[in-house]
């Protein structure tokens, strides 16, 4: 199953509205650039796991 991470879902000061989606591992990857170059935090093995709990299903949404 897909997974996605909302950055909706945790209000920053910069009012982030970005939406990640895709396979795990993917979404782990991208979420922690994302977070490293929009929200300031340290790329850690911490940061990667702690994106890793805040992962959901993705919902398929049908025409």
């Amino acid at each position: 199953m897909r997974k996605k991470v909302d950055c909706r879902d945790y209000p920053s000061e910069v009012n982030c509205t970005l939406v990640i989606a895709g396979e795990e591992d993917e979404v782990v990857r991208a979420a922690s650039e994302h977070a490293v170059s929009v929200h300031g935090h340290t790329d850690s093995p911490e940061l990667r796991q702690q994106i890793r709990t805040m992962l959901k299903d993705e919902v398929p949404q049908h025409a």
